[in-house]
Order: C-alpha cells, then sequence, then structure tokens
C-alpha cells in the first residue's frame, strides 16, 4: 500500500488521520481503508488517546469511492468489487463503534462515501467553505458505505432522501442545521477550533466517554423502555468505577479531578 495515502500524526490526547490523495479528492481506494485500519489499531491500544480526528489534505475531505479504481475492478472480478464494498463497510462500522470520540474535521468536499466517513464520527467540525452530499446518483451507484441507512437516522427520512435523490452538494452550514455538522468555523480556523473540543474532551473521562458513547448507540436501536434499563444498569456498574469516586472528591475538595480512566 501506499503509506502515505493516510497521514497519521500525534497530536496532544489525540490520533489524527489526514486522507492524502488530494490530486483524486481523497478517494477511497483499499490503500485509504488500509491506512485508517492502521491508525484505528494504534489507537485503540494506547489508553492516552482521548480522541480520533479524521480529515483531508487539499481541497477535499474525502469525495467518496475512486470511481477509476472502482470501474477497472467491475470488467469482470465479481469478488474483487465485493471485497472492495465490504472492506469499506466494516471500515464504517469500525469508526462508528471505535470506543473514543470520532471527529470529523471537514475541510472541503465530503461526499458519498466521503459523507458516509462523516455519518459514522459522533462530532463534526466543519470549514465554512466545506460541502456536503451523497453523489452516488450522479454516477448511477447506490450506497455502499451505510448512507441509505445512516442519513435517515442522523437527520430524518425526508431530508436524507433528497440530499440521496438530487446528489446535490449542500453548504456546511446548512448540514449543522439538518443536525449533522456541530460547529462551522473559518476556514482557517478548522485545526485550531478541532483542537479546542479535543481539549475540552481530554479534561472529561475517557471511561465515561466510552460507555456515553455506547449508551447513546446501543439506545438509538432498541424501545426506550430496554435502553432506560441498560442506561440504569451501567450507572450502578459505574458508581464504583475509580473515575465517579474521583469526580464526587474533587467536587468536596474544590479542585480538578484525576481520571485514570477506569
Amino acid at each position: 500500500m501506499a503509506e502515505d495515502d493516510v497521514v497519521i500524526e500525534r497530536r496532544g490526547s489525540a490520533v489524527w488521520m489526514t486522507l492524502n490523495r488530494p490530486s483524486a479528492l481523497n478517494a477511497i481506494t483499499p490503500s485509504i481503508v488500509e491506512g485508517i485500519a492502521r491508525a484505528l489499531d494504534s489507537a485503540e491500544n494506547d489508553p492516552s488517546v482521548v480522541a480520533i480526528v479524521l480529515t483531508g489534505e487539499g481541497r477535499a475531505f474525502c469525495a467518496g469511492a475512486d470511481l477509476k479504481f472502482v470501474r477497472s475492478q467491475t470488467q469482470g472480478d465479481e469478488a474483487a468489487v465485493s471485497r472492495f464494498l465490504n472492506s469499506i463497510l466494516a471500515l464504517m462500522a469500525r469508526l462508528e463503534k471505535f470506543p473514543r470520540p470520532v471527529i470529523a474535521a471537514i475541510n472541503g468536499l465530503a461526499l458519498a462515501g466521503g459523507l458516509e466517513l462523516v455519518l459514522c464520527c459522533d462530532l463534526v467540525v466543519a470549514a465554512r467553505s466545506a460541502k456536503l452530499g451523497d453523489a452516488h446518483a450522479n454516477f448511477g451507484l447506490l450506497p455502499g458505505g451505510g448512507s441509505s441507512v445512516r442519513l435517515p437516522r442522523k437527520i430524518g427520512p425526508t431530508r436524507a432522501k433528497y440530499l440521496l435523490y438530487t446528489a446535490d452538494f449542500l453548504p456546511a452550514e446548512t448540514l449543522r442545521d439538518w443536525g449533522l455538522v456541530n460547529e462551522v468555523v473559518e476556514d482557517g480556523e478548522l485545526g485550531a477550533a478541532t483542537g479546542r473540543l479535543i481539549g475540552r474532551l481530554a479534561t472529561k473521562s475517557t471511561l465515561v466517554l466510552r460507555r456515553m458513547k455506547a449508551l447513546v448507540d446501543d439506545g438509538l436501536e432498541q424501545p426506550v423502555e430496554t435502553a432506560l434499563r441498560q442506561e440504569l444498569l451501567a450507572s450502578e456498574v459505574h458508581a464504583f468505577s475509580h473515575d465517579m469516586r474521583e469526580g464526587l472528591a474533587a467536587f468536596e475538595e474544590k479542585r480538578k479531578p484525576n481520571f485514570l480512566g477506569r
């Protein structure tokens, strides 16, 4: 694989993954999939990592799957197409369930598979010039990374169908109003704004963040009563954690807590 297709950097308490195929608008190839997976492997085994950031080099966050590569794989090799699509689907699922907050820092176009990457992130910070959309319909393609499933759950079925059917590219501010983007910042402030967000997360218990993420994600797929029971059970277990005891002690002693993530 091309080792630099995903640039992996440790910045403070976060691991930054920068898609680095700017001449191809950071389109997804097997090397991109492998590069992100490699970064996740490293971060998952490092307890000092508070968050993961996914961003892009150049004028795109990610324009989706590399259509030249896809076309080359559809010339009679059905198994190759299946392997590529399944690798993308598995990567999306891993990002979505990763046990740390995953932040998308959208520097430019986030289309098709790029939008699907965004949908798997917990928090989204976007440059004001960024545009997002599902471009599959422009090329006679169906989503293969989950946008037909995750998009309506994020922004509702009516708005999701509009993006899917029209393949329009919408401004980041519109997607903020629709509930997909958390924060829109000036283009030159994207890195700093993302860094500030990470700084806020770094003051929290990583155990709390991990358990909160699991409760929210699991609860969305269950009846309210079941989700509430799971929350209660998780809270009962959490009451005996170091970080909860430390947080309560710090409150009483009027000091900052020293969380250990356990």
